[in-house]
C-alpha cells in the first residue's frame, strides 16, 4: 500500500467514524496507530500510545488547559455571571432591546475570565433567558442573543482554543491572548450593533424594559469588582511578566476559588462541583489531544502536511484564495465536530501552508478562530445551539437558527473585516 492511499484511506475511516458518533479524540487514536502501524509496524505503533499518552499528561505546558477550566468553573459556580448581567441591565436594559444588549456585553465580560464558548452559552442559557422571555423578548431572538455571545468565549483571554494553537503551533501564547482582545472588543460592539438595527428595522420585535435608579446602577457596579479584578491581576501579571500561561491559569484558579469562598459564593458542594466539572471537560481535552497528536505522527509518515502544502500552492490562487478555500474547509468542518477537535485535528496540516504564504502565524490564529467559533452557531449543527436546546428543552432548533441568522451574518462582515486589516490582530502583540 502506498503512502497516498493509507492517508487518504485514514480520512475516510475518521470521517465514517464521527458520522458513526465515535468520540473524536477515540477515532483519531484509533485511525492514527492503525495508520503507523501499516506504514512503520504496528510494534512501534503500539509503542506511541504509551509515550504520547505520558508526555501529553506529564509536560508542564499543557497544564495551562486544566488550569483555566478550574478558573472558569470556579467562575461560573460562583454566580459571577449573574452579578455581570445584573450590571449590563441596570446600565442598558431600559433601552430598546436593552436586555439583548446586557446579554452581549455580560457574555464579553464572562467570556474574559472563563475562556470557553460552551460554558458561556451554558451559563447565560439560565441566566438571561428567562429575564428576556418575562419581558416579551421573542424566544428566537433571545436564544440567538446567547449563542452569539456565546462564541466570545473562545477570543477573550483566557481562551482555550488559543492556548492549544499556541501549543501546537510553538506560538507565545501571551501574544495569542492580546491579538485576541481588539477583535474580541470588535465582535461585542457589532454584536450590539447588530441588535440595535434590528430594533431600528422591526420596532415592535423588540422591548425595553424599565429604567434603573441610578443607586441601583451604582450598587450593581459595586458588585463586579470580583470579575474586574480577578481579570485585570491574571491577565495584568501574564503581560507584566510576573509569571507565565501555565503559572497564570494556577494564579487565575486560586484566585477564583479565594474569592468565591471569602463572598461565600462557594460552598462544599459547589467546590466539588467545580472540580469535577474541569476535571471532566480536561479529560475530554486531553484524549482529543492525545488522540490529535497520535493522528499527527501518522500524518507526518506519510508527508500529508507537505503534500497539501504543494496541492494548494500549486493551484494558481494568490494567498488569500488559498485562504479563502482553508476558510471554507472549517466552515463545512463546523458541521462535522467542535471547535477543539477543528483546532487540534487540521492545524498541522494548515499551518505550514499559511507560513508559506508568508501569512502572521498570530494574525492566523485570530482568523481561524473567528471561522471555527462561526462553526459553533451555524446550522445545521452549532454546539452553542445544542447547549441552549439542552438548557431549554422547549425551544426548537429552527427557532434558534433563526435568531442567530443575523449574527452569522455579523460574523462573516467581521472576518472579512479582519482579513482586510490584520493590523487589528497584529498590532496590540507587536508591542509586546
Amino acid at each position: 500500500m502506498t503512502q497516498n492511499f493509507v492517508a487518504v484511506s485514514g480520512f475516510i475511516v475518521l470521517f465514517a467514524l464521527m458520522l458513526l458518533r465515535v468520540p473524536v479524540g477515540m477515532a483519531m487514536g484509533l485511525v492514527g496507530v492503525t495508520g503507523f502501524g501499516l506504514l512503520a509496524g504496528f510494534g512501534p505503533a503500539l509503542k506511541l500510545i504509551g509515550q504520547t499518552s505520558m508526555r501529553t499528561v506529564t509536560d508542564y505546558t499543557f497544564g495551562v488547559i486544566p488550569m483555566f477550566l478550574l478558573m472558569g468553573a470556579f467562575v461560573s459556580n460562583s454566580g459571577m455571571s449573574r452579578e455581570l448581567f445584573r450590571a449590563a441591565n441596570t446600565l442598558i436594559g431600559h433601552l430598546k432591546g436593552g436586555l439583548g444588549l446586557a446579554t452581549i456585553l455580560a457574555c464579553g465580560g464572562f467570556a474574559a475570565i472563563s475562556g470557553s464558548s460552551v460554558a458561556t452559552a451554558a451559563t447565560f442559557s439560565t441566566v438571561a433567558y428567562p429575564e428576556m422571555r418575562r419581558l416579551k423578548y421573542p424566544d428566537s431572538f433571545a436564544a440567538g442573543t446567547i449563542a452569539a455571545g456565546g462564541t466570545l468565549g473562545a477570543m477573550f483571554p483566557p481562551s482555550t482554543v488559543l492556548v492549544v494553537y499556541g501549543i501546537i503551533t510553538e506560538q507565545d501564547i501571551s501574544k495569542l491572548f492580546m491579538a485576541g482582545l481588539i477583535p474580541g472588543i470588535i465582535a461585542v460592539l457589532m454584536y450590539m450593533t447588530t441588535i440595535v438595527i434590528l430594533g431600528a428595522v422591526r420596532p415592535n420585535l423588540l422591548p425595553a424594559a424599565a429604567k434603573s435608579s441610578w443607586s441601583e446602577r451604582f450598587q450593581a457596579i459595586k458588585g463586579i469588582w470580583a470579575p474586574l479584578a480577578l481579570f485585570l491581576f491574571v491577565i495584568g501579571g501574564l503581560y507584566g511578566g510576573l509569571f507565565t500561561p501555565t503559572e497564570a491559569g494556577g494564579v487565575g484558579a486560586g484566585g477564583a476559588f479565594i474569592i468565591g469562598v471569602v463572598r461565600r459564593k462557594l460552598g462544599r458542594h459547589k467546590i466539588l462541583m467545580s472540580l469535577l466539572q474541569a476535571t471532566r471537560t480536561a479529560a475530554a481535552v486531553f484524549t482529543v489531544l492525545i488522540g490529535a497528536l497520535i493522528f499527527g505522527y501518522f500524518l507526518t509518515i506519510t508527508g500529508t502536511p507537505q503534500k497539501v502544502t504543494a496541492f494548494l500552492t500549486g493551484l494558481g490562487l494568490n494567498a488569500y484564495g488559498v485562504l479563502l478555500l482553508i476558510l471554507l474547509m472549517y466552515i463545512v468542518l463546523g458541521c462535522l465536530m467542535d471547535a477543539m477537535a477543528m483546532i487540534i485535528l487540521t492545524v498541522p496540516i494548515v499551518y505550514p501552508v499559511i507560513l508559506s504564504l508568508g501569512f502572521d502565524p498570530i494574525w492566523f490564529a485570530v482568523i481561524i478562530v473567528m471561522t471555527v467559533e462561526l462553526g459553533l452557531i451555524h446550522p445545521p449543527v452549532g454546539m452553542n445551539v445544542f447547549v441552549i436546546k439542552s438548557v431549554v428543552p422547549e425551544l426548537s432548533f429552527s427557532k434558534i437558527f433563526k435568531g442567530v441568522a443575523p449574527f452569522i451574518v455579523t460574523d462573516l462582515v467581521r472576518l472579512a473585516l479582519l482579513i482586510a486589516f490584520p493590523v487589528l490582530a497584529t498590532w496590540l502583540p507587536s508591542h509586546l
